[in-house]
């Protein structure tokens, strides 16, 4: 006897795709009005953003340029939300790969091939940032420190160790204006693609959202956290390892953003400073928030922010706006997505008919 197979319901795939569009939509009616209020006009703002972004080919390959760390970053904190943990230390894991990354660069310097001084850069830079993120998953599990604080503090000390090295035991004499390690061989550095100015950091970007996509949804180790970051008591009861999950899951997480200080580092500024402190961890986390923790959706949302990092130096120069004003637009974005959260699963239209009738009809009583 065949069964017949019940219609899909794509209710809730609208509503993960709708509402941070929305949210969005929002955020820009709301940066108008600050636009408004400080003497500039809302739709020349815009549309400065836009050529800025994505009006001709150079500007779309800068805000390339600035979307390969922010995939990354991003990642830092949609592995760890699979199984329940807020991480929002990016930041300092970003911080802590781009030192891994240079120490090693500057350690092997021109005794080695070129490309191997670059695959243990990157292995050095997911080292020192799994460890970071590692350090907040071992507090969590083993003594029960809240890993949104812990992430965060670990940020200023990662911080604080760049400026230290930076100032100290790194410092090149020759750095004067800006306190600066010594630079890495050229060789060493990461290429570009061919006819580009965009280099190989957006491929690191991109392979590695596409692996964690597949290490979340298609593999017994993704459906694990997925389980315990559902319900922890019952993964428990089941017998998983949740141990073993959460620190797993916050390694991988922390070598994601710190293979993007390496790229930092090895294919942008050559050395490490106080550039490695670029917000671009802080970004990360919104761009996860955005993209519901999906790490294809996080590709598409690190170009669209990309785009909005690119053209703070557009409203400076045209709109006498500072530079900073692209951060108010983020801090927008932010509040308006948080506050979207609470409406998932509340509105009608999004949901199956029989699931507004059982919520609009009583149950009878017997």
């Amino acid at each position: 006897m065949q069964t017949r197979r019940q219609p899909q319901h794509w209710g809730k795939t609208l509503e993960s795709i709708c509402l941070p569009v929305a949210a969005i939509l929002f955020s820009l009616f709301l940066f108008g009005l600050f636009c408004a209020a400080v003497g500039s006009n809302p739709f020349a703002v815009y549309a400065s953003i836009h050529k800025a972004a994505f009006g001709n080919w150079r500007s779309f390959q800068n805000t390339l340029i600035r979307a390969a760390p922010l995939m990354l970053t991003a990642l830092c904190t949609a592995l760890p939300a699979r199984l329940g943990l807020v991480i929002i230390g990016n930041e300092g894991a970003l911080v802590m790969g781009g030192i891994g990354a240079i120490l090693v660069g500057l350690g092997l310097g021109s005794n080695a091939p070129p490309l191997v001084v670059q695959i243990v850069m990157a292995l050095a830079g997911l080292l020192f940032g799994g460890l970071w993120i590692g350090a907040v998953g071992a507090l969590r599990h083993y003594r029960g420190v809240n890993e949104t604080i812990s992430s965060l503090l670990m940020n200023y000390i990662a911080i604080a160790l760049l400026n230290h090295l930076v100032n100290g035991p790194m410092k090149d004499p020759a750095s004067l204006n800006k306190p600066s390690s010594f630079p890495i061989p050229d060789a060493a550095m990461l290429g570009v693609l061919p006819g580009t100015r965009i280099h190989y950091g957006l491929i690191y970007g991109i392979v590695a959202c596409a692996i964690a996509y597949i290490l979340i949804q298609r593999t017994t180790f993704g459906f694990a956290a997925r389980t315990a970051g559902g319900n922890i008591r019952a993964a428990r009861i089941a017998g998983l390892p949740v141990g073993q999950l959460t620190m797993a899951i916050c390694f991988l997480a922390g070598s994601c953003a710190g293979l993007a200080g390496m790229v930092e580092v090895a294919a942008v500024h050559g050395r490490a400073n106080e550039s490695l402190n670029a917000n671009y961890g802080y970004s990360g986390i919104l761009v996860a928030f955005i993209a519901r923790y999906n790490p294809l959706a996080a590709t598409v949302v690190a170009v669209l922010l990309g785009g909005i990092l690119a053209s703070g130096g557009i409203l400076q120069r045209v709109h006498d706006l500072p530079d900073a004003t692209v951060l108010v637009f983020q801090g927008l974005v932010f509040l308006v997505v948080m506050y979207s959260e609470s409406l998932y699963g509340r509105l009608a239209i999004f949901k199956e008919r029989s699931e507004v009738k059982s919520t609009r009809q009583p149950a009878a009583v017997v």
